[in-house]
């Protein structure tokens, strides 16, 4: 690893950063701003949200109204599009260009010239993917949890938190791992960012028509949502040791083929 393109990458992608950090914080917070009043008329908004189909209520990640009682349950079902989807959209363009923009920029054989290796370029890139999926998720979760305080009602289970957060690190962080393997499939140097956005929304919506009564549930699981446990108000719930294996398995090879590929790809300079 090479500490002073990593500073410089860490710099040159901060901004984007920053501002991914203050839009999901915001949505959370507008989000959770309603809970006090959704508590408070609960049952007028139950009667408007029972005559909308299932599979809207299921798109948006609501398959039990229930769940939405409770401060743990409200959060976790209404921001499952703000850190998990957006989490990954942030993730996959991240990773996914972090090697291109070199080739599509014109960079890259002012960098490959210097005394860096193809390999400490590699391990380098990913490790300053690595620590900004790991600060958009620390940061969002740290804002997610203070406003859980601020709104709940009552007590509300800290290990479900976390272990929610943590799944939603491990989704982004597989989301980041598959962006950098399209991004050393890529023949000839292009952005592929409206690509990888519209793959991330595929796989979430194939996960979200799976759970409708009547689908076909299997489909689910060729989508990664679908290990991601978001049952939090469950007194069973848990990190599910297959589900961590899936992502951490998954992750680690589609890093070590990224790796592989790197190594032999032709960089168009």
């Amino acid at each position: 690893m090479n500490i002073n393109l990593l500073k410089k990458e860490i710099a040159r992608n901060s901004l984007s950063l920053i501002m991914w950090m203050i839009i999901v914080t915001l949505l959370i917070s507008v989000t959770m701003s309603v809970y006090p009043i959704f508590m408070e008329n609960q049952s007028r908004v139950f009667g408007m949200l029972n005559i909308i189909p299932s599979g809207v209520l299921q798109f948006k990640g609501i398959s039990n109204l229930n769940d939405l009682l409770s401060p743990m349950g409200f959060y976790a079902v209404n921001n499952i599009i703000y850190m998990m989807v957006l989490g990954s959209i942030y993730s996959i363009s991240l990773s996914s260009n972090i090697f291109l923009k070199e080739e599509y920029n014109k960079t890259a054989e002012y960098l490959l010239t210097r005394p860096v290796t193809r390999n400490e370029v590699f391990l380098t890139k990913t490790a300053v993917v690595f620590i900004n999926i790991l600060l958009l998720n620390l940061v969002t979760s740290a804002a997610g949890f203070i406003l859980i305080e601020i709104v709940k009602n009552g007590s509300f289970s800290i290990s479900a938190f976390l272990i929610l957060s943590l799944y939603t690190f491990l989704l982004n962080l597989l989301f980041g791992s598959l962006g950098l393997i399209l991004s050393t499939a890529i023949k000839r140097p292009r952005p592929i960012t409206a690509f990888c956005i519209g793959l991330v929304l595929i796989l979430y919506f194939i996960f979200t028509i799976s759970k409708i009564p009547g689908s076909i549930s299997n489909l689910g699981y060729i989508s990664p949502f679908r290990f991601v446990n978001t049952d939090v108000v469950s007194p069973g719930y848990k990190l599910e040791f297959l589900n961590l294996m899936y992502f951490i398995g998954f992750s680690c090879l589609l890093l070590l083929l990224s790796f592989r590929r790197f190594l032999k790809r032709d960089i168009y300079t």
